[in-house]
């Protein structure tokens, strides 16, 4: 399986595996294992965000997923092997190597204009919500920045 493979996959589907917004965090790990967690500053609050290398989860109290981003903008993307065969692809794909590969699984897209602006691009799969923002180099076609299906939105039934 290769990186666009993937990108297709989340895209039509709006999820990678166990991997879905509302997704039962407990059974994220049990078929992934254990992600590492980003602390961010010094208090360990809720929502926590984990990530299996470039695959970013954001777990609500609740022990629920409510955002995934898949950061795609370094020159190596770091994923779950038990989730797509492998650890590591290229990065950095380009705009008209992402659009081919939604074409060739039949999933629709369109331009999604509230992340369109400066040099960035954005476009989204019609099917999941599925959104790619693009940077713009100068002079340089759009390169995939981030991938991500929209928020998980729910009332958490967790006491604070």
């Amino acid at each position: 399986m290769e990186l666009l493979d993937v990108l297709a996959e989340l895209a039509r589907s709006g999820h990678l595996g166990p991997v879905e917004n509302g997704a039962a965090w407990d059974q994220v790990t049990a078929a992934l294992g254990e992600p590492w967690e980003v602390v961010v500053g010094k208090r360990r609050s809720w929502p926590r965000l984990f990530a299996y290398g470039d695959l970013e989860l954001s777990v609500c109290r609740c022990q629920k997923i409510t955002l995934i981003c898949l950061q795609t903008w370094r020159d190596v993307i770091g994923l779950p092997a038990g989730l797509v065969g492998r650890e590591r692809f290229p990065g950095q794909p380009k705009y008209t190597d992402v659009i081919a590969s939604l074409d060739r699984v039949g999933c629709a897209w369109q331009p999604y204009i509230p992340l369109t602006f400066g040099n960035q691009c954005a476009i989204e799969a019609t099917s999941s919500g599925v959104t790619f923002v693009f940077e713009i180099p100068d002079g340089e076609n759009p390169i995939l920045n981030v991938v991500g299906p929209p928020p998980h939105q729910h009332e958490c039934p967790a006491t604070p």
